[in-house]
């Protein structure tokens, strides 16, 4: 076949020609369609007079209608019986019968289900229904269509649930004693097997072990082996009905038997059979009898018979912890490694397979080995409980590495499923398994993220929070792969066709607020959340981001980005040029009125809701109508009077001034609706008890987030004080030392003028000194400040003797400088009147003892 090249159109003679044939191919393809269209005659006969009853049209259609209508009259049966169950009962089910006889594939199919509809609805009584459709049934059991017949029998086993010992046991169980002898066809042998397992749970062991084992150990030993495969996959059944005692004397030798039959599918229906009773085998028989066997059976899988691999991995896990209590620590070990060989079988060489070989296997082979593998993945949480948890990382990581990275889509998925069991064992050690969440986030099938989605939050949970014995430092290191991985998966998802897989992220995405901080939601998730709700075609999914929106604003711990949030939810979408968005606005109101409080909705949402119904659109002020009861709800009287008086007025005005009628009746009915509403009271009121609460305790934990914030604000700024404060201190220490080295300088001095002048820079430097004092401990904590107080009081009154005039200006000047303080902040002004007080006396008093200094120094001149 030639490469089509579209360089260019050519509209020569040949290609002209090649299109015309083109287009005739196309008209001979519609004309298969229009020969299928009835005749006018086909017609004719398909129509039924309109005045016949429901009772007569169906036996008109049964007699002399054609296939298709009788297949409709059957498949209204059940309908039938619930309108008129005794003329239908009278007059159409004998035409059933009569048409059942000749009747197709189709209509048998239906009729099938059709009773299982009558009897799982209970139409009828259970005594009535044998008596009227259990004959039936059983004549159309052995019907020459395997589909049709296994649809009879699954009719027949749920009608034996239901019905009496008594007629079990004549009406079935007696006329299968000829139907499961060897002169009887292949198919009524089976359909015997099938009902001897069901019929085993029905009656008591004695009645079992008289009349159905008999039957049951000739067709073990049926020379079919489709009937030996049958009858042992019923060997169950059959065991729970007869007890322990009969199933080790009769059970169990029949299946070692059979797991020595020549049949692969003999061999494998009774590994399976034995894996499945091995809570009813006592530990001598499973280490004598049943052991032996599942070795021999791995031994095979490998060497001889690969048909039992797929069987034999599913049912690993269920067999190593049956066997458990019976391993030596070398079984053990044995069968661990057998797990682990299942678990990368076909990613590398089997069985001495040389490379030339790899490449010939076949399509078969390969589907086989994908199959093993998921498998193994299914069995692995059975399998941490086989190795013991603790031992997880050295006995199991490997595999679950491999298993997590596989090629193929099936086998990554069920690890993606059964990502939460894995957790939930590993308890504190879940850590050591981060990177392969990651690694399932990122995958590149989306199938397998929505397989890990389901139970994202309770991962994730576990994954920050994972015991008691799980480092801070696992849990702080796994947030930085975590984030990027989970926007990479909400992006993968938005882009793709599958928008039920994105809806179920966002939906889980909501649970991010307990898992990490208020800020990398706010600035990795929040915004997306309100693109998504901009810029998505898919209603659920934007509804799903606005809830999730929501959420993560309930749970914001900053003021200044919940109003950020919110004016942008106004702006964006209450007030957006797209009635899209507007409507979306009213859903995001809906959400916030069950999340938050009733005060924080009057507060930030009321007035933008009741300003839509001016919107231009209909459809929005008919959205807002319904939504208006919710609005009122909201209110509490009397604090929110003045905003009931607007939701008033804007109902007035729609009554007044609506011109759409669809709008206008949905106004009318809200209106009374709104006027049966009674409005809840700022106390508490009986009939409005339980929401009272519920708001009251939103409201509470609205306030606390506030206060939370509050305490984290106070906290950083002391953080930044204490630092300033060990600066000051470092340099008033720095200082002191350079004035008492001016001190003592200055004594040895004889010249008056030069004394007097240093006199004065120290006053200078002890006057910096004391205002660097004052700054210092205005920004203390009050909880610092109470430290200073004691000595504070008693330096102010030792020295209140010795102050001067300077002395009490300089106090004034400190006090008004303390009272503007007091006015601009808040932290630190309940100790700066005392610390003020004890810098000033001591700079009076460095000034008095200054001033004597200098009078002796003349003095001696």
């Amino acid at each position: 076949m030639r490469p089509v090249i579209f360089s260019k159109m050519d509209f020569s003679h040949s290609n002209l020609f090649g299109y015309i044939e083109d287009l005739q191919e196309l008209t001979i393809i519609e004309r298969p369609v229009r020969r299928s269209l009835k005749t006018p005659e086909e017609i004719e006969r398909l129509t039924v007079d309109e005045e016949l009853s429901d009772i007569e049209r169906a036996v008109y259609l049964l007699s002399s209608g054609q296939d298709i209508q009788g297949t409709s009259v059957v498949a209204n049966l059940p309908v039938l019986m619930r309108q008129n169950p005794a003329e239908t009962l009278r007059r159409v089910l004998p035409k059933i019968r009569e048409v059942l006889h000749v009747a197709g594939v189709e209509m048998q199919l239906t009729a099938a289900v059709s009773f299982l509809t009558v009897l799982q609805e209970e139409s009828v009584s259970i005594h009535t229904y044998s008596h009227s459709f259990l004959h039936i049934i059983l004549q159309n059991l052995e019907h020459r269509d395997a589909g049709v017949s296994n649809a009879w029998l699954e009719t027949l086993l749920a009608v034996i649930e239901a019905l009496p010992k008594e007629t079990v046991r004549h009406e079935i169980l007696n006329p299968l004693v000829s139907k499961a002898q060897l002169s009887q066809t292949l198919q009524s042998r089976l359909v015997s097997c099938k009902i001897m397992g069901k019929v085993a749970n029905k009656f008591e062991a004695h009645i079992i072990k008289r009349e159905v084992l008999p039957l049951v150990k000739s067709l073990c030993q049926d020379v079919e082996y489709e009937v030996r495969t049958c009858m042992c996959r019923q060997l169950e059944h059959v065991a729970r009905g007869i007890g322990t005692e009969l199933t080790k004397t009769v059970v169990l030798p029949e299946l070692v038997e059979l797991a020595r039959d020549e049949g692969s599918s003999v061999r494998l229906a009774a590994f399976e059979t034995l894996v499945n009773l091995l809570d009813m085998i006592d530990a001598d028989d499973r280490s004598q009898t049943v052991l032996p066997l599942v070795k021999s059976f791995c031994e095979k899988s490998f060497k001889a018979d690969e048909s039992i691999l797929v069987s034999l991995s599913f049912h690993l896990g269920k067999l190593c912890n049956g066997l458990y209590g019976i391993f030596t620590p070398e079984q053990h070990l044995r069968f661990l490694e057998f797990y682990k060989k299942l678990s990368t079988l076909g990613l590398q060489q089997e069985n001495g397979h040389n490379d030339n070989q790899l490449h010939l296997q076949t399509l078969e082979q390969e589907k086989k080995y994908i199959s093993v593998r998921k498998n193994c993945a299914y069995n692995f949480p059975a399998m941490i409980v086989f190795v013991d948890p603790k031992n997880f990382n050295l006995e199991l990581y490997s595999i679950f590495f491999c298993l997590c990275h596989d090629p193929e889509v099936p086998v990554r998925y069920t690890m993606a499923i059964s990502f939460f069991e894995v957790a939930k064992l590993l308890n504190s050690d879940v850590y050591t398994i981060h990177k392969e969440l990651v690694t399932l986030l990122q995958d590149e099938s989306l199938e397998v993220l929505d397989a890990l989605v389901g139970h994202l939050p309770e991962i994730l949970e576990l994954m920050t929070n994972g015991g008691e014995n799980s480092g801070s430092e696992s849990k702080l290191l796994s947030i930085p792969d975590l984030i990027p991985a989970l926007t990479t998966a909400e992006q993968r998802a938005a882009t793709s066709l599958k928008w039920r897989t994105h809806e179920k992220l966002l939906q889980k995405y909501a649970c991010l607020p307990h898992i990490i901080s208020s800020d990398q939601i706010y600035y990795r998730f929040l915004h997306r959340m309100l693109t998504i709700i901009l810029t998505n075609n898919v209603l659920p999914v934007q509804k799903a981001a606005a809830r999730t929106l929501c959420v993560y604003l309930r749970y914001n711990r900053k003021q200044e980005q919940r109003h950020e949030v919110i004016q942008k939810l106004i702006e964006q979408l209450g007030q957006g040029k797209s009635y899209w968005n507007r409507l979306r606005f009213l859903d995001t109101c809906e959400f916030i009125m069950e999340l938050f409080s009733k005060s924080f909705f009057c507060k930030y949402f009321f007035l933008p809701v009741l300003e839509l119904t001016h919107d231009p659109v209909a459809n929005v002020r008919m959205k807002l109508c319904c939504l208006l009861p919710k609005v009122k709800s909201t209110l509490k009287i009397p604090t929110d009077k003045h905003l009931l008086q607007q939701l008033e007025l804007c109902i007035r005005k729609l009554l007044c001034q609506e011109k759409d009628k669809d709008v206008l009746t949905i106004v009318k009915r809200t209106v009374l609706e709104l006027d049966r509403m009674e409005i809840s009271v700022d106390a508490f009121q009986k009939r409005f008890y339980e929401n009272d609460l519920l708001d009251q305790e939103k409201e509470r934990q609205e306030h606390l987030l506030l206060e939370m914030e509050q305490l984290e604000k106070e906290k950083q700024k002391n953080e930044g004080r204490s630092t300033n404060i060990n600066d000051k201190m470092f340099e008033k220490k720095r200082r002191d030392s350079k004035t008492s080295s001016v001190l003592a300088k200055s004594i040895n001095l004889s010249v008056s003028g030069s004394s007097s002048g240093t006199a004065a820079g120290k006053e200078e430097k002890k006057s910096k000194l004391v205002r660097s004092q004052s700054f210092s401990t205005q920004v203390l904590h009050p909880k610092y400040s109470n430290i200073d107080k004691c000595p504070n009081k008693t330096s102010a009154t030792g020295y209140t003797s010795s102050v001067s005039g300077v002395g009490k200006s300089c106090m004034l000047s400190f006090r008004d400088d303390s009272f503007r303080t007091h006015s601009t902040g808040n932290s630190g002004n309940s100790a700066f009147p005392c610390s003020s007080s004890r810098n000033l006396f001591n700079s009076a008093d460095q000034k008095n003892n200054g001033n004597k200094e200098s009078h002796s120094r003349k003095m001696s001149m």
